[in-house]
């Protein structure tokens, strides 16, 4: 393989020719004339950006950035305007994380994101690979970013035979020799360019790839069978029941989930802990109605099978109530979303 400074130029120079336009994004040639990218911006997107893809990402981004335009806005934000916010975005977790980083951020360092990368490391919520991130794409400073794009990338240029996860460590002191010490920050973005447009799972486009002459399994003509993996154990199944009452002026009975745990911290409809079988527990006494529909959900780790229970309560039944004018929805994580919709077309109002 050619000389590692001629690989990082000859991607910067098709960068620059091509760069994904994204809204936390400073261009390249915006960077040239001087223009930073705001580190508020680039930490927002790459905890967003975990385990998502950049189009669901784009809209809660512009949310939350002409909402919360500042660190110091989002950590005056309301716990629960915030979760309400990240509803639909998965994994939230990482709203949690977003307002601890927020309020450290503006406690600790005066509303201003360090630029050394051993302080962001111990902000809560990041970790290496955010903090790569940050130091590479806000501060431009040479620290390797390894996301899925940059393995994929990596395991074709050098064909890496040793499977994902093992690899990582391998992968990631490749992408390091590979980094440069001018323009750290586009290279990182580059590299991550090329894998979500040019060198993607499926049907690479090597006609095109800047690094067609360099890639190891081009010449092998075996790029589709990398990355290798290790075969993912099958995915379990969790059972459960949502219990969906309204009370007689139009308020829906919700609860608050554990700030810990799977969708700590959303609103949600009471029911028992999922687990290998539907466990009753309804949260009131109530002429329950079972819906013969499941509602069916993926999780990152198991599939989740909902009964539905609805009822019609009286005015003095206790619990949490959320009156018809301010329920929304939208602020309600995706399988709870998924319940109200079908519990709504069964019920009478």
């Amino acid at each position: 393989m050619r000389d590692l400074a001629d690989l990082s130029s000859e991607l910067l120079f098709w960068y620059d020719r091509n760069a994904r336009d994204m809204p936390w994004r400073t261009s390249p040639s915006d960077r040239k004339n001087g223009i930073t990218p705001d580190p508020y911006h680039i930490w927002m997107s790459e905890i967003m950006l975990q385990q998502t893809t950049v189009a669901a990402v784009k809209e809660y981004f512009l949310k939350f950035t002409t909402r919360w335009p500042t660190v110091q806005d989002l950590a005056n934000a309301a716990d629960e305007d915030v979760m309400a916010a990240w509803a639909g975005l998965g994994y939230y977790a990482r709203a949690r994380n977003l307002l601890k980083c927020a309020r450290a951020v503006v406690t600790d360092h005066g509303g201003i994101f360090p630029d050394d990368h051993a302080t962001l490391l111990r902000l809560p919520g990041i970790g290496p690979y955010t903090a790569a991130a940050v130091s590479s794409i806000a501060f431009d400073q040479a620290y390797t970013v390894l996301d899925g794009n940059v393995e994929r990338v990596m395991s074709r240029l050098y064909r890496v035979k040793t499977p994902l996860p093992a690899a990582k460590p391998e992968l990631t002191d490749l992408a390091a020799n590979l980094t440069p010490q001018s323009r750290p920050g586009d290279y990182a973005q580059a590299v991550m360019d090329l894998g979500a447009t040019i060198c993607t799972p499926k049907s690479p486009a090597c006609g095109i790839c800047p690094w067609i002459t360099y890639c190891e399994a081009r010449k092998a003509g075996d790029q589709a069978e990398y990355p290798k993996k290790t075969p993912k154990k099958p995915k379990p199944t969790r059972h459960g029941i949502a219990y969906i009452a309204q009370r007689k002026d139009g308020a829906w009975l919700l609860e608050r989930r554990p700030a810990k745990g799977l969708l700590g911290g959303m609103l949600g409809w009471p029911g028992a802990e999922w687990g290998d079988t539907a466990q009753e527990a309804p949260p009131v006494s109530a002429d329950w109605k079972n819906i013969t529909e499941d509602v069916r959900h993926t999780f990152t780790h198991f599939h989740l099978i909902l009964q539905l229970r609805i009822a019609t309560v009286p005015m003095d039944c206790p619990g949490m109530f959320i009156s018809k004018h301010d329920f929304q929805p939208n602020d309600l994580p995706t399988v709870m979303r998924k319940a109200f919709a079908m519990a709504r077309s069964h019920m009478s109002h």
